[in-house]
């Protein structure tokens, strides 16, 4: 990436050639030939022709960018050339592409993934490539591909697995008292991104790897790279460790021609990583998911965030969480409209209502009930007719009614009420005890008025006796 950097600036900027001449402004106009630079610009080797000629991505131009700001600040430190600009401020990744680089695991199909699984788990001798001296044994082989589909490892931590990574553990009986199936655990050794640790795998993993271990040769222990021991790996023969690209070059290729599918999906090439990715999208995305932690523990990451970049939700179980959070049912009730329409025909007189709101206890005859501050909580107005009174039992039973529904909009408060039962519904009345209802007066006033009418009511009875 300097490289090309170097062929840019001495293509366009030949006098400011040399990485001491560079000041803020060739900074800044590298940063905008990378924004609209394309694959194989300014570099003689491409490895993939197909995307020759295409737009670098977001990821590609931020790594481009970060490379250069990397070379300067170090040149800077090691005081090679005095400092002419701040690399961290003048190469800094634009927003524009800073916000086009997120999470986006290059999850494979599901069906195409079955299929694989199913290549792996039925991989015979015949399978095998016969045209090389040196092959693997098949049931080397078919453990390789068995871990590969349902350990979740990279690359590096499956061809440094080591002899006796597999243990056993009794589970606990069931409810009912049967015997639970064996929990198959995995050693999985010092990675990039975290020590060794323990996993639980599918007891499958358990099995393909005990029946190679049973008929592996013995064989000398060989260096592990990255802590330096001599150890024995499980994926070894002939005294020699598994080659690094023999997963995506023989084994996945192998399984993709058993299994009938491709080996580019929309995604692009099907990969060891790939394969990773996938795992840990359908642990997320099960009937009974392993949470964010658990899978960041089960992938052997040091922080969530890098789990994000595995885990990705599907649409399907996303529009199931949607509908079971039932946002718009919540925040929505419906609420029957009944319509007279002989009396709207007829020219109702002034003041005979015409729409009648089903409440569920009685019914409303205000045109605007919508709007109504009472509307779950009324207040006996005029305008409310209860169902037990002998002008409900007929509207109910009236022909040539129309029932329709109108969806209400309700508050927090009107929610509650309508969830938790007659102790919200008491407090939602003290609220609007001061509210003026459609008729005018507030629910206090109603109740001292019908408190008036029944003293006067008793005062005149006991006066009558």
């Amino acid at each position: 990436m300097v490289l090309k950097a170097g062929r840019w600036v001495t293509a366009v900027h030949p006098e400011t050639a040399s990485p001491d001449l560079w000041t803020r402004e060739n900074a800044a106009q590298w940063v905008a030939a990378v924004c609209r630079m394309r694959v194989g610009e300014w570099h003689n080797q491409v490895r993939r022709i197909a995307e020759h000629g295409k737009p670098l991505s977001p990821v590609a131009m931020a790594g481009h960018i970060g490379m250069l700001r990397a070379f300067f600040r170090d040149c800077q430190e090691w005081e090679w050339f005095p400092r002419r600009f701040d690399p961290r401020r003048c190469l800094r990744t634009p927003a524009s592409v800073s916000r086009l680089i997120g999470p986006n695991p290059r999850v494979i199909a599901d069906d195409v993934w079955a299929k694989l699984v199913w290549a792996g788990l039925n991989l015979t001798d015949a399978d095998l490539p016969r045209g090389s001296t040196m092959f693997y044994p098949v049931e080397m082989i078919r453990a390789l591909a068995i871990v590969w589909l349902f350990g979740g490892l990279r690359s590096d931590e499956i061809s440094r697995l080591r002899v006796g990574a597999i243990r056993w553990k009794e589970a606990a009986p069931e409810a009912d008292g049967s015997a639970a199936a064996r929990v198959c655990l995995l050693d999985v050794p010092v990675s990039k991104t975290s020590t060794a640790f323990v996993k639980p795998v599918d007891p499958m993993v358990g099995e393909a790897i005990e029946a190679w271990e049973n008929i592996r040769p013995q064989q000398p222990a060989l260096l592990d790279r990255k802590t330096g021991d001599l150890v024995h790996f499980i994926f070894a023969y002939r005294a020699r460790p598994l080659g690094d690209r023999y997963l995506n070059r023989m084994l996945i290729p192998l399984l993709c021609h058993k299994a009938g599918v491709p080996r580019d999906d929309a995604r692009g090439r099907i990969t060891s990583h790939r394969g990773r990715s996938t795992i840990a999208s359908q642990l997320y995305n099960a009937k009974q998911p392993l949470s964010l932690f658990e899978l960041q523990a089960w992938l052997g990451h040091r922080s969530p965030n890098a789990t994000q970049h595995y885990a990705k939700i599907t649409p399907t179980k996303l529009s199931k969480a949607y509908n079971e959070a039932g946002y718009f049912e919540r925040n929505l009730r419906s609420i029957s409209v009944l319509i007279d329409q002989d009396a709207v025909r007829k020219h109702l007189p002034d003041g005979h209502p015409w729409k009648y709101y089903d409440l569920g206890h009685g019914y409303c005859t205000y045109d605007f009930f919508d709007q109504c501050q009472h509307r779950m909580a009324c207040a006996k107005c005029s305008f409310y007719t209860p169902k037990s009174s002998t002008a409900a039992l007929l509207l109910e039973g009236k022909t040539n009614l129309l029932r329709m529904r109108q969806e209400i909009p309700l508050l927090e408060g009107e929610l509650a009420a309508v969830d938790d039962g007659v102790g919200a519904l008491d407090e939602l009345l003290k609220k609007l005890a001061d509210v003026p209802t459609p008729e005018g007066p507030t629910p206090r006033e109603l109740q001292a008025r019908s408190l008036v009418q029944i003293q006067t009511f008793r005062t005149k009875g006991a006066g009558d006796e």
